[in-house]
């Protein structure tokens, strides 16, 4: 006798999935926080730990009901600060130069359903985003020689988010999760250092927090004494995106 494979999740079916697990159905505010390290990497030198990280990502889910009925906003603001490697502390200064930390506002995707890549691992689930990146830069050598790795920005973002399969078989409109984020990157831009060879991993890992008051208590100061609205997602749709590269620019504008 022949046994009926079960029936695979349609596309929509799996974007729910992941809504579920990043964020939350029913529109409410939802924050991922995240801890770990930057490392350097250049020819002919070893790999460095640089700066630890530190970070949180506040989202709210709504329904894109001009793109369909399976259509969302991920609408998102989010924060992060380069650490001292031994002492977690935020850093000010690196090398005699002013860090410029991560302030991404807004931080906003629209998500349809695609084939959202996942694998069983016991009772879990994982989903895994990969994104490599490719666009002109913000920052042109032309006018930034010091601040620009080149006249086009590549990276590559790898995320994973985790969830428990008996979590997301239930009816809740989001479910607990853990999740890790690795990307490949230029030199920031604030490091100064031009179009010299090399470039950063970030290695981190986080969870989605029962509420931003369970961000630790030095993080939330921080925000609040600096940028106090990063404690909330935006309320409605804005673009463009604003990134580290695109934050600089903004701060040392060209003439």
């Amino acid at each position: 006798m022949t046994t009926t494979p079960p029936a695979q999740p349609t596309p929509a079916e799996l974007l729910r999935s992941l809504a579920r697990t990043r964020a939350s159905l029913d529109g409410e505010e939802v924050t991922y926080w995240w801890s770990g390290d930057v490392y350097s990497w250049a020819p002919d030198e070893p790999y460095r730990r640089v700066f630890g990280f530190e970070g949180l990502n506040v989202a709210r889910l709504v329904q894109d009901a001009d793109a369909g009925p399976d259509a969302y906003q991920l609408l998102t603001r989010e924060a992060a600060f380069y650490l001292d490697p031994t002492s977690r502390e935020i850093l000010e200064t690196w090398e005699d130069r002013p860090v410029v930390h991560v302030w991404n506002d807004p931080a906003n995707q629209k998500w349809r359903p695609f084939p959202v890549p996942t694998t069983e691992l016991g009772g879990q689930v994982c989903f895994s985003l990969e994104i490599p990146l490719a666009y002109p830069s913000p920052l042109p050598v032309a006018q930034y020689p010091e601040h620009s790795a080149g006249d086009t920005y590549k990276a590559l973002e790898l995320f994973q988010f985790f969830a428990d399969r008996a979590d997301l078989a239930g009816p809740a409109p989001g479910v607990p999760a853990t999740m890790s984020w690795s990307r490949m990157s230029p030199w920031l831009p604030w490091m100064a250092q031009g179009q010299r060879p090399g470039g950063l991993t970030f290695h981190c890992r986080g969870r989605k927090l029962g509420s931003y008051d369970e961000v630790p208590e030095r993080t939330r100061t921080y925000i609040a004494d600096h940028h106090p609205e990063f404690a909330h997602a935006p309320e409605k749709w804005s673009e463009p995106n604003e990134t580290s590269w695109t934050y600089f620019r903004k701060l040392h504008p060209v003439p």
